[in-house]
């Protein structure tokens, strides 16, 4: 029994110990590297790509998948299981025959892919589309990803993301802070933005984008200075997958500057593009706009160089 237990926590140490490798914004990095296909046109509900480096979420409807810490602990309590019922019928048992009249399980039900639509054609929907525009965007925004997830502050990204995709990054952050450790991504570069298409779902338009970029990253002991993972001199070529999404039926709105909002906690007067915290009372305040916002991301690829 007891060697039966101790190989149970030897294969829990398996299956959890390599999430304390993983690293960069939402844990896409790691000390392996993985992938090497940059993705392709069509998307499936199913999320049946050979990476687990994934996360996705509905603005509606919460998550749609988990993250790779809760999908590591369901699958170890799951082979647990098993173990311990193949354990226990072991002895009860008679030879011969099992006599079982059940039949085979049905697999599950895989929704079929999602043709995606050619980018030039959401012009007939938005005919102020620009993909310049929202590639440069994505740059941009991949930046401030890596800088907030190094602060352990994902407060500015409240306007990009889904509530339940930010709630999930936001929980990874919090895991940080409580082991006392700092993921640094230095040397940020954004290779390519390429848009794959568009498709529709429950009342929204999704826009797939790969995005490539360079990272070097390593993680430190806060108290210590100790390196706990990764290499400070080591690049990571990323792939990453990100599903955007917004309203169907919203359009491009064409903004120019900033414009004056109240605080709607301390009324004052506050300049804002997209978001900003009031300088008074220090809330975060989003102005409400049809713009797109990061649903999923994936990880397809990384590949390190010295």
């Amino acid at each position: 029994m007891k060697r039966f237990f101790a190989a149970l926590m030897i294969l829990f140490l398996c299956v959890t110990l390599p999430l304390a490798a993983k690293a960069d914004f939402g844990n896409f990095a790691g000390n392996s590297d993985y992938g090497g296909s940059s993705g392709s046109s069509s998307h499936s509900s199913s999320s049946s790509s050979s990476s687990s480096h994934s996360y996705s979420s509905s603005s509606s409807k919460g998550s749609k998948s988990s993250s790779p810490a809760v999908t590591a602990t369901v699958v170890t309590i799951v082979i647990i299981i098993l173990l311990v019922k193949a354990r226990s019928g072991r002895g009860g048992r008679s030879g011969g025959s099992s006599g079982s009249s059940r039949g085979a399980v049905p697999p599950a039900p895989v929704k079929t892919a999602v043709p995606c639509k050619p980018m030039n054609q959401y012009k007939e929907l938005d005919d102020q589309f620009d993909q310049a525009e929202l590639k440069e965007k994505i740059s941009n925004l991949y930046v401030q990803m890596q800088n907030c997830w190094q602060e352990k502050n994902l407060e500015s990204l409240q306007p990009y993301f889904t509530d339940a995709l930010l709630n999930q990054m936001t929980r990874s952050v919090e895991t940080l802070k409580k082991l006392g450790q700092t993921n640094y991504i230095q040397r940020i570069a954004v290779l390519g933005v390429d848009l794959q298409g568009w498709y529709q779902e429950e009342g929204e338009d999704h826009v797939l984008a790969i995005v490539r970029a360079r990272i070097v990253d390593y993680t430190l002991d806060d108290n210590s200075g100790k390196l706990i993972s990764g290499n400070r001199t080591q690049e990571k070529f990323m792939t990453y997958e990100w599903d955007l999404c917004r309203a169907t039926g919203a359009k491009t709105k064409q903004v120019e500057g900033t414009e004056t909002v109240n605080c709607p906690n301390c009324g004052a007067p506050v300049s804002i593009n997209e978001t900003a915290k009031c300088p008074y009372c220090g809330s975060v305040i989003t102005v409400e706009n049809q713009d797109w916002v990061i649903s999923g991301i994936r990880g397809i690829a990384q590949q390190s160089r010295s």
